[in-house]
């Protein structure tokens, strides 16, 4: 997943994109799957941005090579973080089609009519 900077990517989002790939296949990485997952606003900044968009990209490479690809990341303008983890190839076909299909901001409508359907009456805290 990268982090991307949310100003530069809503300008030119293709070419976020391209430049994201770019750096994957630089190093002979198998881009699987990738889409936008979200922008939101950061619970606290980093490296002065407020708010980012989500990245998710599903790549598959040598293990030799990411300290390359993070290395080449660290040094990008557009990327502002990156979370690279292994995924089990046992759970690699589930992981990228639940991740292609599922959209996280209609996740996190959907949690919030639940909270709004909740009729029942809350008991008072007691002050110790």
């Amino acid at each position: 997943m990268f982090l991307l900077d949310s100003s530069k990517a809503a300008t030119a989002w293709e070419e976020t994109v391209k430049h994201v790939h770019d750096i994957l296949t630089k190093y002979n990485s198998e881009i699987v799957a990738s889409r936008q997952w979200d922008e939101r606003r950061l619970a606290y900044p980093v490296d002065g941005h407020k708010k980012g968009t989500y990245l998710l990209t599903y790549f598959k490479t040598e293990g030799a090579r990411l300290k390359e690809i993070v290395a080449d990341c660290h040094l990008s303008d557009l990327i502002v973080r990156e979370l690279i983890l292994k995924v089990h190839p046992k759970l690699e076909e589930q992981l990228v089609n639940q991740a292609m299909t599922s959209n996280p901001n209609v996740e996190a409508e959907e949690g919030g009519r639940e909270e709004e359907l909740d009729d029942r009456p809350r008991r008072r805290r007691r002050d110790d």
